[in-house]
């Protein structure tokens, strides 16, 4: 069958989450004083740590570092609705990322993203029918480009769908892929083939 679609997941994918958390963390460190009792460096690193790559959210993040440090005159949900405003300013994507999406593009292959973030929901296999049908695709005419074995991988080839591991730091090996890729750049040879 003919691949029409290529959807994406976000954090870790497309968007270097690690570089761009850091950015975020540091920059909302320099502009609340509270925080100025901590390094800057331990309290970043603190932060990325309580964050288990985007598993724990940040809410509970903040209450932790609050209670830890004993930082007074601010609380987590002022804390939390700063980052759901500004997270977005420090956004990076990796390397080929513009490029990619254009290629992709060009093959005429429909595109979307599904991030699956905060709660059971990650855990649902529907996300990834719910993405096809509204691209109005078989989820066997799609190919999900992810970076966690389970909920991307395993996830997405249990609707049907041929699944593109981004190889990262944390899962260093991974044999039930349909095609492994290092750099975003890889995945187009095998957008070409389609």
């Amino acid at each position: 069958m003919a691949m029409k679609a290529v959807l994406f997941d976000l954090d870790g994918t497309l968007l270097d989450r690690d570089t761009s958390l850091a950015a975020f963390v540091r920059d909302q460190y320099d502009r609340y004083a509270q925080f100025h009792q901590v390094d800057k460096g331990t309290f970043v690193q603190r932060f990325i740590d309580l964050d288990e790559h985007g598993y724990v959210w940040k809410d509970k993040v903040y209450q932790q570092l609050l209670m830890e440090y004993a930082i007074e005159g601010i609380g987590w949900n002022e804390l939390l609705d700063d980052y759901l405003v500004g997270f977005q300013k420090h956004c990076v994507g990796y390397p080929h990322l513009v490029s990619m999406l254009t290629e992709v593009k060009k093959h005429g292959l429909k595109t979307a993203l599904i991030s699956n973030g905060y709660g059971q929901f990650q855990y649902d296999n529907a996300i990834f029918l719910r993405g096809a049908s509204r691209l109005d695709v078989g989820a066997n005419e799609a190919i999900f480009v992810g970076d966690h074995p389970e909920n991307d991988i395993r996830a997405s080839q249990a609707v049907g769908m041929k699944a593109v591991w981004k190889r990262n730091k944390l899962h260093e090996s991974l044999d039930y892929a349909d095609i492994i890729i290092d750099q975003l750049d890889e995945l187009l040879p095998y957008v070409k083939s389609l």
